[in-house]
């Protein structure tokens, strides 16, 4: 059953689409050693594979697996063959906190079209890039988008969502943009002290 287990949460992370404890329940179906499999499971995972399994949603009780060995330098968020768009992930978690950990869809729109990443154009690596942002990041748990009230026509803001919260940190993002810029992290005074905290 472990094994089992196992398998299936590594066939559901190749989605990255968090995992409910009901489809785990599914698998296991002995009840009180329920907990026991999950733990051995997720010692497998995390000894074999790097992997970590992260409870993300306590109301709805809902899993991803995180990726968790030692990081090289610039390698946040990567598995090469998504290495990408996880680059163009960073630059978006950038953007937010940078921005005070939340921005409209339109500013964020306006930076990507900078970046010559426009929405709603193919693009020949990303494919359809509001497709991408708005609903893959987000089924993933990298990206969290809510509707912002009273906005006629509908505004969205854009936030950190807790897989990026747990697989990358502040700190990591704002060397990034200090690399990319050419300057110490402490030029960015409030986002230093916040990501020092």
């Amino acid at each position: 059953q472990v094994s089992e287990l196992v398998q299936f949460l590594l066939v559901k992370d190749q989605k990255k689409i968090p995992i409910k404890r009901s489809d785990m329940k599914n698998i296991i179906h002995s009840g009180p050693a329920y907990s026991e499999i999950l733990n051995r499971a997720g010692r497998i995972l995390q000894e074999v594979f790097g992997l970590q399994l992260v409870e993300i949603g306590t109301k709805r009780h809902t899993y991803i697996l995180i990726n968790n060995l030692p990081r090289a330098e610039g390698e946040y968020l990567c598995r090469a063959k998504e290495k990408e768009k996880m680059g163009l992930l960073l630059v978006i978690l950038s953007f937010i906190f940078m921005k005070g950990n939340s921005v409209k869809d339109g500013a964020l729109w306006e930076f990507l079209n900078l970046l010559r990443v426009y929405p709603g154009k193919q693009h020949r690596v990303f494919g359809d890039v509001r497709k991408l942002v708005t609903e893959e990041f987000t089924r993933q748990k990298y990206l969290e988008i809510t509707s912002i009230p009273l906005t006629d026509p509908p505004e969205f803001k854009y936030q950190w969502g807790p897989r990026a919260e747990k697989e990358t940190s502040r700190k990591d993002v704002l060397n990034f943009v200090a690399k990319i810029q050419g300057k110490d992290p402490t030029f960015w005074a409030s986002q230093y002290s916040e990501a020092e905290a």
